[in-house]
């Protein structure tokens, strides 16, 4: 008895380094994976996102991370899809009431046949508005654009380019 209680606290050390790396870290409050979230309004579909990974925080500021990206589609008042968005990194403050994506984000407008590609993307909740302060290409049909920044309301109805230029055919090989 008296050997197993030597081995006990002989075996017990901790070293303090790896101990305050622990306390440093920023660990998440809650996860959840494989999640299916569902917006509406007045009982009306908005939207519908899937993400492999949410990991949601309360400190140092309450916020919701989508580490391995997110996959949205809105729809009008009638249950029709209205555009997808895509990007393999997302960002909810709870607090600001602003959402980031970023790193690859693709907005496929499904009525226009527009898709834009966008380095990031915020969304701000009260203002109801969608925005990118960074360079965007857009594709539709043949025609490539580029611009110096993006904007829209948050269902994506109204989408401007800002400062849109270079149109050029565009041909892919088959």
């Amino acid at each position: 008895m008296a050997l197993f209680l030597i081995c006990s606290i002989v075996g017990c050390g901790n070293d303090i380094e790896k101990v305050k790396m622990f306390e440093r870290q920023e660990l998440p409050d809650n996860t959840i994976r494989q999640a299916r979230i569902q917006r509406s309004e007045k009982g009306k579909l908005q939207m519908l996102m899937w993400a492999p990974l949410i990991e949601q925080y309360s400190k140092p500021e309450a916020k919701t991370e989508y580490p391995q990206g997110v996959f949205a589609r809105f729809y009008d008042g009638y249950k029709k899809p209205t555009a997808t968005l895509k990007a393999r990194y997302a960002v909810s403050y709870d607090k600001r009431n602003v959402t980031t994506v970023r790193d690859s984000v693709v907005i496929i407008d499904l009525q226009r046949g527009d898709t834009v590609y966008l380095k990031d993307l915020t969304w701000d909740r009260m203002a109801h508005r969608v925005y990118s302060d960074n360079p965007v290409r857009s594709k539709n049909g043949d025609r490539v654009t580029f611009g110096d920044s993006f904007e829209s309301d948050d269902a994506f109805r109204t989408p401007l380019i800002v400062h849109q230029r270079g149109t050029m055919e565009w041909t892919e090989e088959e």
